[in-house]
């Protein structure tokens, strides 16, 4: 009675203590850069930059180029003057964070006519220029504008010939890149006596303007355009971003005069309000009608959320993996006001374009004010250059130029995480060294240190499998998948329970027959000494890959709400671990796995209680309304290998599950920690049956958050990956202490999947490799080498956590997916050729390894794009199978299982084979 009453004042107090509190921050900074050269300001100029990638020379400089003012030194009264349009350029360098303009650069260059409003958008070739207008008539001419080097200058080049021309002049639309094409959303075009908005779309292959290898047959290709509700325009906010699947084109707002418009009545023109995103995989040309734009085939278009305003002629700009930051627009409001007035429009005193920024979130299609803007510079496109959004020039208001340019950044959110979270971290990671400690008396021989004496309760054996595969990946990393996508791979998650059967009557009585530590020692008796080794070098290696994956997910996340730095944090994790597990061995990592399956469950259940009960009313519905829940994408098409339809997600699931759980030493370590086969059958069940709840709980917290941040844009942080998406809410949203507790749910996370693969590590180098060569003496010598053994794998993975900290990885889970697919899968495939077959022998065998192995890891590259020794390995692959550079990762275990089955067993048949007495271990002698 006393215990409960105690619990129910703790959490009170706890929840007393409210969610931390954090003052309102200005979520962008603007630093003023040197003005443009003419002093008076362009509107409409041409603005990009080379490629930036590592490698390119060129990525430090901008081109400004074009543009037009109404420049004049002997009348000020802008309203009566003409638009001048220009063709000059300048060029700005960055050296450092500095930036000037440079006056040995485009200084004598004048572009081949003048030109404004065009269409921009960067290639590793230069800026491409599409269409764009002057006093003279509206361009469909497309050129690249780039820098090249000769005798030690840079000078400005201008390239029409490898680029097409548009199929008709267009002007004051916009551009981006998404995939292999650019697509121009065209703007305005002229009817010949006057530009009227459109609804012209168009794609051109990047490959196609190559100037080192152009296409003298490409063309623009006609793009159906958004649905008839979506009305035509001229300035539209034109951008590309991922939304949590895949990249999109976005298009926003615009302004036009509806159809039959008096267009001199200025009260007609319509400033738009409304938001498209285009999907390029649903697009089929062959199904659009050139001649009327009628398109047969399902739109690829999708209406997203109303701007918060009107917006036009402003300017959107990708930022971090799934925000579009609008930092200048237009909404006509103003122009509405002058027309009330009744004032001349030259004594209007216009108040300039609105200086508040605003803030698109793609995954959850929402808006929100993202801070004040300095100034709003319209009619210039702003860009990417590195970390930095530059804005240069534009337009104040009406007639009104700047010369000013802008260094825009974002601010992350900080987060105090306090003295009650961190007190709480440290008492766990305590608690974690004290086991460790405890348990190393315990240790007197190897089978000790290895198999615990055979002495663990079935249920605590399960906890630990349970709490081996239940890592920071699933911790952080499925939530993050729900809350970005969907439930499409939960069933991969519940088919343990297919593979639980085989697991308990095929692979563990094996195991348990032989008696033995190692799960490889089995391909020695099977094959040969040959065989084992690789199999437990394959098994090692992909656990330091492991390792590295686990520990940088977990410090990517706590980095961003602790005050460690994501090195510091994988440095804890990597040091305690090494500690407790070489101390305790299997017995301290078992229990410490036990403990921290309830720290994570109960972590996760806090979490998604706090996600649901902060979102508005509602969002269940807007959930199920964007498929949130969705869990099977039905598609048998000749491509859907590249997808997530749902036979790959079953079949995908079935590998990897086998591979986990017959050949994955990890695991089969937990089978021999019991007393016998019947408690061993038993934790193999449990962990099964923890495996659905555990999907509906990780899965249903994603959809939480989703739901959350829905009902709360303006709490999200565009510097966070969505991998980080469940430890930004932690630090920002959960009370004190409870914080602390999940965090240290997180770092449990990190550590049962490290030490466990830090303990199996050791198990299969002493017993594979040290004891068949007789290394050491005595098993007093074995245990002192597992434990060096240990601390040396805790090292390499530690320092593989350290490399693998790169936040422009967008999907760690992803990566370890492959990873996992890559290694295992060659290891299952050895397993069911020794099991399912008499006549595998162990030079078959070999080769089908050796094969897989090649094959797996050249499919990686491909998919990487990795060009190796000259080798370009997705353009090798390609043209032997098209597509399977794009093949899901979800599919490398079973491929990587039937490669390595099926060239052994044919292997077997044309290799010498040694008779070898293979009683007991086969399929046959078991049944």
């Amino acid at each position: 009675m006393m215990l409960r009453y105690f619990v129910t004042a703790a959490i009170g107090f706890i929840l007393a203590l409210g969610p931390l509190v954090h003052a309102d921050e200005p979520r962008l900074s603007f630093d003023a850069l040197p003005d443009l050269p003419d002093e008076i300001g362009l509107a409409g100029p041409l603005v990009g930059c080379h490629d930036v990638s590592p490698g390119n020379d060129v990525g430090d400089f901008i081109i400004v180029a074009g543009g037009a003012n109404f420049a004049s030194a002997d009348d000020p009264d802008l309203w009566i003057l003409p638009k001048q349009y220009h063709d000059c350029a300048y060029v700005l360098q960055r050296t450092g964070g500095d930036y000037e303009w440079r006056d040995d650069i485009g200084a004598d260059f004048r572009l081949s006519q003048p030109v404004a409003y065009s269409s921009v958008v960067n290639t590793k070739w230069g800026v491409l220029v599409v269409g764009g207008h002057n006093d003279e008539a509206v361009s469909d001419r497309a050129f690249l504008l780039s820098l090249e080097k000769s005798e030690g200058s840079w000078t400005l080049v201008e390239k029409d010939e490898v680029v097409p021309d548009l199929p008709r002049a267009a002007t004051e639309g916009g551009a981006a890149i998404v995939g292999d094409y650019v697509y121009v959303v065209g703007g305005a075009v002229d009817n010949g006596h006057e530009k009227i908005a459109s609804r012209y779309v168009w794609r051109l292959s990047l490959s196609a303007i190559d100037p080192s290898n152009p296409d003298p047959n490409a063309r623009w290709e006609p793009v159906v355009s958004w649905p008839d509700e979506g009305p035509a325009r001229m300035y539209p906010l034109v951008t590309a971003q991922h939304d949590g699947f895949k990249n999109r084109l976005y298009v926003f707002g615009g302004r036009h005069f509806p159809d039959g418009a008096d267009k001199s009545d200025l009260y007609q023109l319509k400033f738009g309000s409304d938001c498209w995103s285009f999907d390029p995989d649903l697009f089929e040309p062959n199904l659009l009608h050139e001649k009327s734009g009628s398109y047969r085939g399902t739109s690829p278009w999708k209406r997203l959320e109303d701007s918060p305003v009107p917006i036009a002629a402003g300017t959107a700009v990708p930022l971090g993996p799934a925000h579009i930051i609008v930092p200048a627009y237009a909404t006509g409001e103003a122009l509405v006001d002058w027309l009330d007035s009744g004032i001349a429009q030259s004594d209007y005193e216009h108040p300039g374009f609105p200086r508040t920024a605003l803030a698109y979130h793609t995954i959850t299609d929402t808006w929100t004010e993202f801070g004040a803007t300095p100034a709003a510079q319209v009619t210039s496109p702003a860009i990417r250059f590195g970390e930095d959004i530059l804005l240069i020039s534009g337009e104040t208001s009406p007639r009104i130029r700047s010369a000013g340019c802008w260094r825009i950044s974002v601010h992350q959110r900080a987060s105090d995480f306090g003295t009650v979270n961190m007190v709480v971290v440290v008492a766990y990671l305590l608690g974690v060294l004290g086991l460790g400690v405890w348990f190393t008396l315990r240790n007197k021989t190897t089978d000790d240190y290895f198999r615990g004496g055979k002495n663990i309760p079935w249920w605590a054996a399960g906890c630990s499998i349970f709490a081996t595969g239940l890592s920071s990946i699933t911790y952080m990393a499925i939530p993050a998948k729900a809350f970005a996508q969907d439930w499409v791979y939960a069933m991969g998650n519940v088919m343990i329970l297919c593979v639980a059967p085989i697991a308990v009557y095929i692979a563990l009585p094996f195991f348990h027959r032989l008696d033995i530590t190692s799960a490889y020692e089995y391909l020695e008796h099977r094959f040969n000494r040959g065989v084992r080794m690789i199999g437990s070098g394959s098994f090692s290696l992909f656990h330091v890959f492991r390792m590295g994956v686990v520990l940088a997910l977990a410090a990517l996340a706590l980095a961003s709400i602790t005050p460690l730095t994501p090195a510091q944090c994988v440095l804890v994790m990597g040091v305690l671990s090494i500690i407790y597990c070489t101390l305790g061995g299997i017995e301290a990592v078992i229990w410490t796995d036990t403990a921290q399956t309830f720290i994570l469950g109960g972590g996760a259940i806090l979490c998604l209680y706090f996600a649901i009960s902060g979102s508005q009313p509602g969002s269940f519905d807007a959930a199920f309304a964007e498929q949130k829940f969705h869990m099977a994408n039905v598609d048998f098409g000749s491509m859907s290998f590249t997808t997530m339809a749902i036979w790959v997600v079953i079949l995908g699931g079935l590998g990897q599950n086998v591979a986990i759980y017959t050949a994955d030493q990890t695991v089969i370590q937990r089978y021999m920690t019991t007393t016998d086969q019947n408690q061993a059958s038993r934790s193999i069940w449990l962990n099964g049956m923890l495996a659905i709840p555990s999907a509906i709980v990780f899965f249903g917290l994603g959809t939480a958050l989703w739901m959350f941040y829905r009902s709360h844009p303006e709490k999200l942080d565009p510097s966070i990956a969505s991998d980080r998406i469940l430890p930004l809410f932690v630090s920002m949203e959960l009370p004190v202490g409870l914080a602390g507790l999940v965090v240290a749910g997180i770092f449990a996370a990190a550590q049962s999947t490290v030490s466990t693969s830090m303990n199996s590590g050791a198990t299969t180098i002493v017993t594979d490799f040290l004891r068949p060569l007789k290394v050491c003496k005595s098993d007093k010598s074995y245990l002192r080498a597992a434990r060096v053994i240990t601390v040396l794998m805790g090292i390499a993975g530690t320092a593989a956590g350290l490399l693998f900290v790169d936040p422009d990885i967008k999907s760690l889970f992803d990566e370890f997916i492959s990873i996992l697919g890559m290694f295992l899968g060659v290891l299952a495939g050895l397993f069911a050729l020794g099991a399912t077959t008499r006549r595998a022998s162990g030079a078959g065998s070999l080769v089908g390894a050796a094969v897989s192995i090649i094959t797996m890891m050249s499919i990686g590259f491909a998919a990487r794009g990795k060009v190796i020794a000259g080798i370009d390995f997705r353009a090798t692959l390609e043209e032997a199978v098209p597509g399977i550079s794009q093949m899901q990762g979800y599919l490398y275990a079973v491929v990587g299982i039937v490669i390595c089955y099926v060239v052994g067993y044919t292997m077997s048949f044309i290799l010498p084979r040694k008779q070898k007495d293979i009683t007991g271990l086969t399929l046959r002698d078991l049944i």
